[in-house]
Formats: structure tokens, C-alpha cells, sequence
């Protein structure tokens, strides 16, 4: 039997060099800004205007044009 597991992200947090991705099953992610160049510029309010897309899929920043799909960032 194969079970799908949902990665939907619920909620978002910064530090000054990371981003970390809280999923709906409970798991965090923390990823390096330097992996997204348009974030790790971005001053501290256009990185903190975001919202989700797709039910938590992915990750929209509207003032920097930067989408990110939430299960990329699992592989």
C-alpha cells in the first residue's frame, strides 16, 4: 500500500543567514538564504512579505518575484 504524504508548509520563519519551512506533518526544514539569491538580498521586509501558494505547496514572494515548491526542497 502506498500512502502520499502531504509536504504543505503551515508556517515560515527567517534568521539572518536562514529560512525555516514548517510543514504540516510536524517535520522542519531550515535551508541557507545563499541558496536563493533573490532572498538572501532581500531586505528584511520584501523577505518577510510572503504568502503560500497551492494550500502551503510552495512559497510566494510578490516584491521579489520568487516562488519556492515546498517539496524541492526536501531532494
Amino acid at each position: 500500500m502506498n500512502v502520499n504524504k502531504s509536504h504543505n508548509a503551515v508556517e515560515l520563519s527567517f534568521t539572518e543567514n536562514k529560512m525555516t519551512v514548517f510543514l504540516n506533518e510536524g517535520r522542519e526544514l531550515s535551508v541557507l538564504l545563499e541558496w536563493f539569491p533573490n532572498l538572501r538580498d532581500a531586505r528584511k521586509e520584501q523577505l518577510n512579505n510572503w504568502r503560500f501558494i497551492g494550500n502551503g505547496e510552495g512559497i510566494h514572494w510578490p516584491k521579489l518575484d520568487e516562488d519556492i515548491l515546498v517539496e524541492r526542497l526536501l531532494y
